[in-house]
């Protein structure tokens, strides 16, 4: 598995539903934090070795529901 941080600027008053969309329907996410600063939502997610992050962001994360951008920094080690 690999460990991606997603962070997923909402439209305005859309955080707590993406958020809650994300852990409803997005297989890979596990855990959403609402965060302050540039992006409204941190996304902690583990991927199988054979799915590609391009896919996955691309297809799963930016088609939620009041997603606007997205910044995605893939973990190495966890210490």
């Amino acid at each position: 598995m690999r460990t991606l941080f997603v962070q997923v600027k909402c439209e305005l008053g859309d955080a707590y539903k993406t958020a809650a969309e994300a852990i409803e329907s997005v297989e890979h996410v596990s855990e959403v934090y609402s965060t302050s600063g540039q992006y409204d939502l941190l996304m902690k997610c583990y991927i199988p070795e054979d799915l590609d992050i391009g896919h996955f962001v691309t297809e799963q994360i930016q088609r939620l529901p009041g997603v606007r951008d997205t910044f995605t920094t893939l973990a190495f080690k966890a210490f």
